[in-house]
């Protein structure tokens, strides 16, 4: 196959003059050389586009590829990780990981909740506070977490996240909301372990890859995996693999909630335990990141014995299904209509 490779570089961005924490969800250099890399390993051609004004120019170009390898996160709006593929089915071309529908919904994290829980997948109480007068009388019991909606890398969730008071809360979500100009959600605190778990493949034949624990390092952040914790996780963070039953718990429930959100090719599914171990759904990533020793998926998938090569190959081959079954639906087509012709 002819592969196009769709990404956001952080230092194109740096240079344009966005922040740190503006660009903390973008590329560096080194993934998409390893992406690269594996995709021709594998036996493919490639083409770097980069963003999604340089794919929407080489469209109108006239451009085209077998398929598109979209690692694009988007820059602004609720639905800047469905850019990418909205362009692609606007001209027809396949594209890996989830569709435009499940990338605006998985980065809403308030509306995935409210999926998953509707599929009975377990997710701890919530609000969502779109203005300072909502963080007053909320049903919840205290403690409570506080996060944007839309944001990922942790950002926006620093130890102040977690609230002991009505106080507190009215004040976190005042710096919020003024921060990130977007609405919060507010939901129980959950003091148990945290996971994330890696999953290939779509609808039923989606597999758990793997579960891997969070754990925090002396000198790490306080509460969660915070921003701060991700940026400097070599630092922060000892990931370990969990096979235990509190963990296989946790697999069982991620793999639930991809099912019920419709994501697709490989990502991952982020949980955390209640006080009584019980783990619930915190949010999906469905376009997870794929350098391969920084991001979740690719360190999770070498503790698991599964090379990054494998990893790019497991998302290629599930893309592909929806390459080749286009033209299977072309081919049976053109020999029942040849089949008429002659009977006829």
């Amino acid at each position: 196959m002819r592969v196009g490779l769709t990404y956001d570089l952080r230092d194109h961005y740096l240079a344009l003059g966005y922040g740190l924490e503006e660009t903390a969800e973008f590329d560096r250099p080194e993934t998409i050389d390893a992406l690269e890399g594996a995709i021709r390993r594998l036996g493919h051609g490639t083409e770097r586009i980069g963003t999604v004004r340089d794919l929407a120019s080489a469209l109108v170009a006239g451009k085209s590829w077998d398929l598109v390898f979209n690692i694009a996160e988007g820059l602004e709006g609720v639905g800047r990780e469905a850019q990418v593929p909205a362009l692609l089915e606007a001209y027809a071309i396949p594209y890996t990981f989830s569709d435009t529908m499940v990338m605006a919904l998985a980065l809403h994290k308030p509306m995935a909740k409210r999926v998953v829980r509707d599929c009975g997948v377990p997710t701890a109480p919530f609000r969502v506070v779109e203005d300072e007068a909502g963080a007053v009388g909320l049903d919840l019991a205290y403690p409570l977490f506080v996060k944007p909606i839309a944001e990922g890398t942790g950002k926006g969730i620093s130890p102040s996240s977690r609230v002991e008071s009505e106080e507190a809360l009215v004040r976190i979500c005042r710096a919020l909301l003024e921060r990130f100009r977007q609405p919060v959600l507010v939901e129980t605190f959950l003091p148990g372990r945290e996971f994330t778990a890696g999953i290939a493949g779509t609808g039923k034949a989606a597999e758990l890859l793997a579960v891997m624990e969070i754990g925090l390092k002396p000198g790490a952040e306080a509460v969660a995996y915070s921003f701060v914790n991700k940026e400097e996780c070599e630092d922060r963070i000892e990931y370990r693999l969990a096979r235990d039953a509190e963990a296989q718990a946790a697999g069982r429930i991620a793999l639930a909630a991809w099912r019920a959100l419709g994501c697709r090719d490989a990502g991952r599914v982020d949980l955390r335990s209640d006080a009584h171990g019980a783990p619930q759904f915190l949010e999906a990533n469905p376009l997870a990141g794929l350098h391969p020793e920084h991001s979740d998926l690719p360190i999770m998938c070498a503790k698991a014995g599964i090379g990054y090569d494998r990893l790019i190959g497991l998302i290629l081959e599930s893309a592909s299904r929806r390459v080749e079954a286009p033209r299977a639906a072309i081919s049976s087509t053109s020999f029942s209509g040849r089949s008429q012709s002659a009977a006829e």
